[in-house]
């Protein structure tokens, strides 16, 4: 048996360790060497997955979810942990059950995926591949920028259109519709948001830790809520909490989204009231503008000031029981105008790829070419943060490389 693995990303990388334990493997990479992007997550550390029951997974892909009930249970965030810990990766759990190398650095998960890609003789070449060879509806290899390649499976793993350096460059897209699938527009997920306010310029690399952040559609419809962290950057905003929301903002550049911040959450309206009521005792001989260090950040203090309506140059002293309130309620609501993203070469994961109705789940393998099989995020299927998109990489690269090493099923 004869396997062609495109892309040694975090899919292929599975895929091919996993294919070359019962067929000959041939791994073809754009880069030098695979696992680049990997290398990369996480801001360097890599969240390879994710401590929650297995269970609770689908639910947190917000588009075709259950597309991946079989290869999450055939292949577990307890599994994708006991693999690189196998190869000399521990790993810690942090904050919502992230799970992060103990070393903190992203590349030795990228180290600990090579060695297992290559640990059952796989053959790594660099190269690109040009076109799928198909006879009769069935694969028989691959055109590559360097010749033909024979082969009786073939799994794209080639990703999606984010972090193009890397070589995610959506080349995946145009093999599988070269052959009659169907490629759902590639749009930008888990993406720093553009703002129509421009104050953000003024507050750029501030970032803000344990505030809430809500989305409101142009119906005022909360349709996001989360808590954690964010960064203001020169066109708008980012950091995880931000990152996470921009996947429930569907609409988003066709519509305007209101982002509601509460820079205080610990504290209720009441008793942030009893808060500033002190700070105005303690700084009474004050201005507004000059009140406040105890509570904010000095850069963020004109803009809260400025969207409470109270003149920043008015004496504490002479502040009304309704302008307190508008100060309160400015900390407890500071609103952004959500108008776009950044372009998908930005984002963390791509939305869209190869429709899952053209893929059988229960082997990843193509219901309209035998032999083709796709993995990772060339697939139409994206989660949100805290390490269930590459969870869902490991999943289907694992079961598109057990499923294409045992010769698969194809329902076409």
């Amino acid at each position: 048996m004869r396997v062609v693995v495109i892309g040694a990303g975090a899919a292929g990388l599975i895929a091919a360790g996993k294919a070359s334990e019962k067929a000959d493997v041939t791994l073809i990479e754009k880069n030098l060497r695979g696992g680049m992007k990997i290398g990369i997550t996480g801001k360097g550390r890599c969240n390879l997955t994710n401590n929650a029951d297995i269970s609770d997974f689908i639910e947190q892909y917000p588009r075709n979810g259950s597309f991946l009930y079989s290869a999450l249970y055939n292949f577990t965030n307890r599994d994708i942990i006991n693999l690189v810990e196998r190869f000399g990766v521990k790993t810690t759990v942090e904050r919502g059950g992230r799970v992060f190398p103990e070393s903190g650095r992203a590349t030795d998960v990228a180290e600990a995926l090579r060695k297992y890609a290559m640990s059952n003789g796989a053959v790594l070449i660099q190269g690109t591949v040009k076109s799928l060879i198909t006879e009769n509806g069935e694969i028989k290899g691959v055109r590559t920028n360097k010749g033909k390649i024979s082969a009786d499976k073939v799994i794209i793993c080639t990703g999606g259109k984010s972090y193009p350096k890397t070589g995610s460059t959506g080349d995946g897209y145009a093999l599988a519709e070269e052959v009659g699938h169907t490629i759902v527009t590639p749009k930008a997920s888990l993406i720093p948001l553009i703002t129509e306010e421009k104050w953000v310029k003024d507050v750029m690399g501030l970032s803000l830790r344990n505030v809430r952040v809500t989305a409101y559609d142009g119906k005022n419809r909360k349709i996001f809520s989360d808590f954690g962290e964010m960064l203001f950057t020169h066109f708008g905003v980012s950091g995880p909490v931000i990152l996470s929301m921009s996947a429930y903002l569907k609409n988003i550049g066709a519509e305007k989204y209101k982002i509601s911040i509460d820079l205080k959450p610990a504290l209720d309206t009441e008793k942030l009231t009893a808060r500033v009521m002190r700070d105005f005792e303690k700084y009474n001989r004050k201005k507004l503008i000059n009140a406040l260090d105890d509570l904010l950040p000095k850069a963020l203090i004109p803009i809260v000031v400025k969207q409470s309506g109270v003149p920043e140059q008015r004496n504490i002293s002479e502040i009304t029981r309704t302008e307190r309130a508008a100060v309160v309620t400015a900390l407890k609501n500071l609103t952004l105008t959500a108008v776009g993203t950044r372009p998908v070469e930005e984002a963390i994961v791509t939305s869209g790829g190869v429709s899952v109705k053209e893929i059988n789940p229960s082997t990843m393998e193509s219901k309209l070419v035998k032999g083709l099989y796709f993995a990772g995020e060339v697939i139409d299927v994206d989660g949100y943060t805290g390490g269930y998109n590459l969870q869902a990489a490991f999943s289907t690269g694992y079961l598109a490389g057990e499923s294409a090493s045992e010769g698969g099923i194809n329902y076409g």
